[in-house]
């Protein structure tokens, strides 16, 4: 062989050998793939086998606080649809009679009750454990409980009256730890059972005009994350749903004395109909999901603070852990707008006090 050819060799063996080390690193690239692949269809064939079993309505005994109007009303709604039986607890005694001819038009067979009972759930545990036990006598053991007694009041902090800070959480915060207290119990004897607090998107991210709502329903979090790891087995689960603003009676009795601010805040994230909120909140207390959210920005901002909270399926987790970054990163944008939204009022409103002291 001459010289010439044993180069020629040489250099093609070396080629060889390092064209190999250079492909390497895309070999391993897709032997991650492929394993991360794997790795997620492997979580969604085992994430039914250990999520919650669904809790059947049909025949269920179900309790809704605050259902004699809006979101409440149409919760108990959506569950007679499913055959539920259900006891109405609100403040009005006109407005229950009104809500119960509404539920029982969606009656699926004529065995189901509605009972309604008039109570202050922020007043008094003794009288709420004293009408729970009442309706349970009625219509058997509460399967599932439905905490949306609430009320919003918004404005800025020097500006509220501080009762209304205390009023706000006896209302939101108290008005659903005295129903639950007084059902969990026999939930617990039974083995079985569901309990949901409905909050709010200003439940998770505190925005201007809220200061004393927010809290009120940040509250409501905290209580559903110890409560739902004292009870998880007894196969008792939480959820907490996060509606957006919704088109309610006391939607609009708060819109008569919300901030600019807060107004131009909100309408970043649209009105939902509270028939749309109820068959998302009950479908997911039914899974057992812990989070109820509704829409894009719902779902994004359950991720986003989610932190410590807990999951009812491998692929939740796994779908939390994924897409924190991108949804950090597109909140900041979100947080930048608002605070874009409160300089630019309080610029107009220091011109317009301007221009009120030169006339």
């Amino acid at each position: 062989m001459s010289s010439e050819e044993a180069l020629g060799s040489a250099l093609s063996h070396w080629l060889s050998f390092n064209s190999w080390w250079l492909l390497l690193p895309f070999v391993m690239l897709l032997v991650v793939a492929a394993f991360i692949v794997a790795f997620v269809l492997l979580l969604y064939m085992i994430s039914p086998l250990i999520s919650p079993k669904p809790l059947k309505l049909n025949g269920a005994h179900v309790v809704v606080t605050g259902g004699s109007s809006g979101i409440g009303k149409c919760i108990a709604m959506e569950c007679y649809k499913h055959g539920a039986f259900i006891t109405l607890v609100a403040r009005d005694e006109h407005k229950l009679v009104q809500a119960k001819k509404e539920v029982e038009k969606c009656a699926i067979n004529d065995k189901q009750v509605v009972l309604c009972i008039s109570v202050d759930v922020s007043k008094d545990y003794n009288q709420v454990e004293s009408v729970i036990k009442q309706a349970q006598e009625k219509l058997g053991p509460v399967d599932m409980l439905v905490n949306c007694a609430g009320m919003s009041i918004s404005g800025k902090f020097e500006e509220v009256e501080v009762d209304r800070f205390k009023k706000l959480m006896e209302v939101n915060y108290l008005g659903s730890v005295y129903p639950t207290r007084a059902v969990i119990t026999t939930m617990k004897e039974r083995r079985m059972g569901r309990i949901m607090f409905v909050s709010s998107q200003a439940g998770q991210i505190g925005l201007f005009g809220y200061t004393a709502y927010s809290p009120s329903k940040f509250a409501l979090r905290g209580l559903a994350e110890a409560l739902q790891m004292e009870m998880k087995p007894y196969n008792i689960y939480v959820t907490v749903a996060h509606p957006p603003d919704t088109d309610t009676p006391g939607f609009a009795e708060e819109n008569k004395t919300k901030p600019l601010e807060t107004k131009l805040i909100s309408e970043t994230s649209g009105v939902c109909q509270p028939e749309q909120v109820a068959k998302i909140v009950v479908k997911d207390a039914v899974q057992g999901n812990f989070t109820s959210s509704f829409g894009p920005d719902g779902y994004m901002l359950s991720a986003l603070t989610c932190g410590m909270s807990p999951v009812t399926s491998i692929t939740e987790g796994l779908q939390q852990i994924v897409t924190m970054g991108l949804f950090r990163t597109i909140a900041l944008f979100y947080l930048g707008s608002f605070d874009s939204i409160v300089r630019r009022c309080m610029i107009q409103r220091e011109q317009s006090k301007a221009a009120d002291k030169r006339e």
